[in-house]
């Protein structure tokens, strides 16, 4: 079995996944707030369509990665059985590539126009997203978190530079930003062959043997996968609902909407499955209070997020007059990092370590069928864009809460104060942004940030305290620091 993991590790790992985001978020500003200047609204909008669907194209490999990550995501690298991972990524290789050619046959056959270009490139995405999904997995399961971040940051850097030369060269057509997400693909695949041949490359279980392990790892992971996919619905749903039911230029300034909101996910989206194989091998009896202090360290930070929307929109309008339209579906949106980064990095991986994937895929499926119905009913009979958005942020944060009071009472923490006081602060900033002007939203939500510290403040103060505790803590690493901060944050909450 892989050796027990420290919080240090655990710190550790996050840092390396940080500086990883950080050049995925330069590569981000880039397309969600660079190519919008330069391209126009239509072409921006069915270049995300494309990137909306080709999000969704993971879902082929019918729980088997899933399966992988729950099975042996407790063994270090060396102790895994290669050949019976190797069968399953050959097995996903061929399944992946029957979706493809029929993909792409039907779009060329059933569809014209931009229609049939995107449908042949999402076709082409169901290969390269799912040997992704795989590659990552796999680093991330046996918590090689270096060659991990090294292989995040080849796919981010290729498809940034393939887009900023279209840049250069003025190139409007959605088409090649859409050549550009695949190119950055394969360029991180290619690489992934040397880094992680071993999951590729030799001797694999054969014949009977790969159904039977294909049909384990389906077993463990579709409810899994099903959980997983029914969150993410909530806002993919969404966009889909829009995109069917309005037009695309309405579809594209949503789309911005939802992207800017991304930027906001970005760090903490990478690091939920970065510290699920690190929970895996957490001593039990240790997995409360760490919930309690990674809650507690995120919480205001993403609080103190949402003031950054009013200087923001001032920029952005300045920036991007032509998706003015869009900044006040921002802020309905811009909640959404609260709920979706506590369910990304907390309950998911909690409910995933306490192997309750049955509960976590119900609870996510309850959430997805009432989000669907309100999403419908919004679009298609009362024909309100600002409610359906709306709608998003509510079911999104009922799932959250829901999910937190089934882990609570897991690990036997009482989380109740805290969903009254997010609940307050969430609905607080929809009506300032809704009701004020930007610079008196800024002063109001500025205000109510500041009454949430106040009511928070002996667990703000400790941490504080341990940040700028004596020079000599400079000497440390920042694992180190941030390890230390954990320890006395658990003396300050018992």
């Amino acid at each position: 079995m892989a050796k027990s993991i420290t919080t240090k590790k655990i710190a550790f790992n996050l840092i390396i996944s940080v500086l990883a985001q950080a050049i995925s978020l330069i590569v981000t500003f880039v397309l969600y707030l660079i190519v919008p200047k330069f391209i126009p609204k239509l072409e921006y909008s069915y270049w995300q369509i494309y990137m909306l669907y080709a999000g969704q194209v993971t879902i082929f490999h019918f729980g088997i990665i899933d399966g992988l990550i729950l099975r042996y995501s407790q063994y270090d690298y060396e102790e895994l059985d290669k050949e019976r991972i190797r069968s399953q990524f050959k097995f996903i290789l061929v399944l992946t590539s029957i979706f493809t050619v029929i993909a792409v046959v039907a779009g060329i056959v059933f569809c014209g126009g931009a229609t049939r270009i995107i449908v042949v490139f999402v076709a082409v995405s169901i290969i390269t997203k799912n040997i992704i999904l795989y590659t990552s997995s796999t680093f991330q399961l046996t918590n090689r978190i270096s060659k991990y971040t090294i292989f995040i940051i080849i796919q981010k850097l290729s498809y940034g530079i393939f887009v900023t030369v279209l840049l250069i060269c003025k190139v409007q057509n959605f088409y090649l930003y859409c050549i550009g997400d695949l190119f950055g693909d394969a360029i991180a695949i290619a690489v992934a062959l040397f880094l992680n041949k071993g999951m590729y490359f030799g001797r694999s279980i054969r014949g009977v043997e790969i159904f039977k392990e294909t049909k384990l790892n389906i077993i463990s992971g579709v409810m899994l996968m099903i959980a997983n996919y029914s969150v993410m619905f909530l806002t993919s749903g969404a966009k889909m609902i829009v995109q069917w039911h309005w037009d695309e230029i309405i579809f594209s300034e949503v789309s911005f909407a939802f992207s800017v909101t991304s930027l906001f996910l970005t760090f903490v989206a990478a690091m939920g499955p970065i510290l699920f194989p690190s929970l895996k091998r957490v001593e039990e009896e240790n997995l409360p209070e760490m919930y309690k202090n990674i809650r507690g360290m995120i919480s205001p930070v993403l609080f103190l997020a949402l003031l950054f929307y009013f200087p923001g929109c001032w920029i952005l309008n300045k920036w991007l007059p032509n998706y003015s339209e869009s900044l006040p579906y921002l802020g309905v949106l811009l909640p959404l990092i609260i709920f979706s980064s506590k369910v990304s990095l907390l309950t998911n991986n909690y409910l995933k370590v306490f192997r309750k994937e049955k509960l976590m895929l119900i609870i996510n499926l309850a959430s997805a069928a009432v989000g669907l119905s309100a999403f419908l009913l919004c679009a298609y009979v009362f024909d309100s864009l600002t409610a359906l958005l709306i709608c998003v942020v509510a079911v999104i944060m009922l799932n959250s809460v829901v999910s937190e009071i089934f882990v609570s009472r897991i690990i036997k923490k009482s989380l109740i104060l805290d969903f009254i006081i997010e609940s307050i602060m969430t609905v607080g900033f929809i009506v300032i942004v809704k009701l004020l002007d930007l610079k008196y939203g800024c002063i109001a939500y500025a205000c109510a940030f500041l009454l949430y510290c106040a009511v928070n403040y002996k667990y703000l103060v400790s941490l504080f305290r341990k940040l700028f505790k004596k020079k000599k803590k400079l000497a440390k690493s920042p694992a180190e620091i941030v390890e230390d901060i954990t320890v006395e944050t658990d003396e300050h909450t018992d």
